[in-house]
């Protein structure tokens, strides 16, 4: 299917307005710190809108979108309704330790006070492996959206990824944070837009609102099981604690959202805002993918029924809208992906391998130089995204699998209780972690909670274990307590 012109016009605007915003941004990064916090004057709406938006890409319209159509209901079960609850619950906690991060420690990346926390050799194993494991998240996004452009419109996955890893490479290239913070605004109000076009126009194809509770009388009973198998009440359990360590900071780009907030008050209510929509809006954003059974019935491909339910109820014009908040969508997490691992990559490792990347003479150089190469390299991945398993599967079996042990040390360090647990601890778990990835890698589970959760399991068993078995506390961890525990503003 060839795309309208209008609808093209459309899509030419969206990225123009993203190239621009990056465009003017440039302007407000004096200094490292403009460039990574936003030098910590994010106000609590933007800060929450994209800490929303940075928390899910275009893979919701293809991987989830797949789940929505073969198993219904349960996509919101184990995705968006956890993801709100570990926000909402964890809103008065990590949002303020990470401003108070910033404040006392002057840190810009999340994993600066890990150097504090535990020791340098820690914080290099967390950063290298980070870095890495999100070469392929960004990757499987980037390759999502190629996806859907090949099914709505016929253009070539490769032309479909090269399009939205350029445009976004020169926005945050040159605007930093606040050019995301900002196009991030945008694409939310765009991604808002088109979900309630195709909301509305699923609601009218089906017969009117009484279709909003009718359409699961019509769909079969397990497409409004709350549990269906695969994805059982233990797989939901698992994800809700990959959930509750990657909303709270353990994916770097969300912990990023509170340390540039002003103060500890605006943070927790940035958290609050993002709870919320995750809470509200995936139902809307959703509905149409429960739905699709009903007006796709012979679709074959589950992951191209989004794509090919626009071709089936959108008018001319509107399919260019509901294109653009797809990219929206994808390139509102990349783009915060890509800032705060360049952060990582900035004020973590380089200043490592040579002294001359810890003056802040050239740290803005730096910045933008690491946020090309990185953009570069997750873009590779994208083109190449069969040879791992496809989206869902970087996305699910890699990514899930992989961040629970990186992200353990970072988050549980921040808490009193595993005051403890050390750097042989932090490293014994993320390495214990590692190795039961390989294991399960390599060996049929039958069972999807226990092959996305295990590594996880093993690395919170080996960190808090051997931190039981450490009688005595550094004195840099009391000290970091002690600076945790005061309030600021």
């Amino acid at each position: 299917m060839a795309l309208h012109s209008i609808d093209l016009l459309v899509i030419a605007l969206f990225f123009l307005s993203m190239i621009a915003v990056g465009i003017m941004s440039y302007f407000r990064s004096r200094n490292a710190e403009d460039y990574f916090v936003a030098g910590g004057k994010l106000p609590w709406w933007l800060a929450g809108i994209s800490h929303h938006v940075s928390g899910h890409s275009g893979a919701v319209f293809v991987a989830y979108a797949a789940v929505a159509f073969t198993h219904g209901f349960t996509m919101y079960v184990w995705w968006a309704f956890p993801v709100a609850v570990a926000i909402i619950a964890a809103a008065g906690v990590f949002p303020v330790y990470w401003v108070r991060l910033r404040k006392k420690f002057q840190i810009q990346s999340p994993l600066e006070y890990l150097k504090i926390r535990y020791n340098l050799l820690t914080q290099q194993i967390v950063a290298w492996n980070g870095v890495l494991l999100k070469v392929f998240d960004v990757g499987a996004k980037w390759a999502a959206i190629g996806i859907l452009l090949k099914v709505v419109a016929g253009i070539p996955m490769e032309t479909g990824i090269l399009i939205s890893g350029i445009v976004t490479l020169v926005y945050v290239t040159f605007g930093g944070l606040w050019g995301v913070i900002i196009t991030d605004f945008i694409q939310f109000i765009v991604q808002v837009l088109g979900g309630i076009v195709m909301f509305v126009l699923v609601v009218n194809k089906l017969g009117g609102t009484s279709s909003i509770t009718g359409v699961w009388e019509q769909l079969p009973p397990q497409h409004h099981a709350v549990f269906t198998e695969p994805y059982s009440m233990g797989f939901v359990l698992v994800m809700f604690f990959l959930y509750f360590l990657s909303y709270n900071g353990g994916s770097w780009s969300l912990a990023t959202r509170y340390i540039s907030s002003p103060s500890e008050k605006e943070a927790a209510k940035a958290a609050w805002l993002s709870g919320l929509l995750y809470l509200i809006w995936p139902l809307i954003l959703f509905f149409p993918m429960w739905a699709a059974p009903l007006l796709l019935p012979a679709t074959t491909i589950p992951a191209e029924s989004y794509g090919r339910l626009m071709i089936e109820i959108l008018p001319v014009g509107m399919i260019g809208l509901v294109i653009a908040s797809l990219f929206a969508a994808t390139m509102g997490m990349t783009s915060s992906d890509v800032n705060t691992v360049a952060a990582v990559i900035t004020r973590d490792i380089l200043p490592v391998i040579s002294t001359k990347f810890s003056s802040d003479k050239y740290a803005l150089h730096t910045a933008r130089t690491a946020t090309f190469v990185f953009t570069l390299a997750t873009m590779l991945i994208a083109l190449n995204h069969e040879r791992f398993g496809g989206v869902l599967g970087l996305i699910v079996n890699w990514f899930a699998a992989l961040l629970g042990p990186t992200s353990m040390p970072l988050l549980f360090g921040l808490l009193p209780t595993f005051k403890r647990s050390g750097p042989k601890a932090a490293i014994a778990s993320i390495v214990a972690g590692l190795l039961a990835f390989v294991i399960i890698k390599n060996i049929d589970l039958e069972n999807l909670a226990l092959e996305v959760g295990l590594p996880t399991m093993v690395s919170a068993i080996v960190f808090i274990g051997a931190g039981m078995l450490t009688k005595n506390i550094p004195p840099q961890v009391e000290a970091l307590g002690m600076a945790l525990k005061e309030k600021g503003e």
